[in-house]
């Protein structure tokens, strides 16, 4: 993959029940802070544009590749990015790294499809929030 811009960066507070017995954050944890950059992430949209709609979507597909461990000293992030934006998919790109090293500490590929909940078949992505992530992400080559 390309080097990503990643706009988008989560402060992650570590808990006391994210470390496991090997005394690091277990890697089952890794996902709470990826679903915690993808909503703070769509929460942005939001508030940059108030007139964007709900837009349901569901994940069909995510890929992490745990390169160092996570321990409590450290202070860690989430990065969020849209990478690729289909008509009824797209997929985000994201990391987690120490702050003060910039250590990427784990990476995550998602594939998420708009969903229509009457029919529990995939959707469009509207056009509204097309343009959102292309305006925030900065890249007209989004759109495919």
């Amino acid at each position: 993959m390309n080097e990503v811009l990643f706009k988008h960066t989560l402060p992650i507070q570590l808990r006391f029940n994210d470390v496991d017995t090997f005394g690091h954050v277990n890697n089952t944890v890794y996902f709470s802070f990826y679903d915690l950059g993808k909503t703070t992430y769509f929460d942005g949209l939001k508030q940059q544009n108030p007139a964007l709609e709900h837009v349901d979507i569901v994940i069909v597909n995510l890929q992490a590749d745990f390169l160092s461990p996570i321990f409590p000293v450290e202070q860690v992030a989430v990065q969020t990015a849209v990478v690729e934006l289909g008509n009824k998919s797209f997929k985000m790109f994201q990391r987690v790294i120490n702050t003060e090293t910039s250590e990427v500490k784990c990476v995550c590929q998602t594939v998420l499809v708009g969903f229509d909940k009457k029919t529990n078949t995939a959707k469009p992505i509207p056009v509204e929030w097309k343009r959102a992530i292309c305006d925030y992400e900065g890249c007209e080559d989004l759109l495919k």
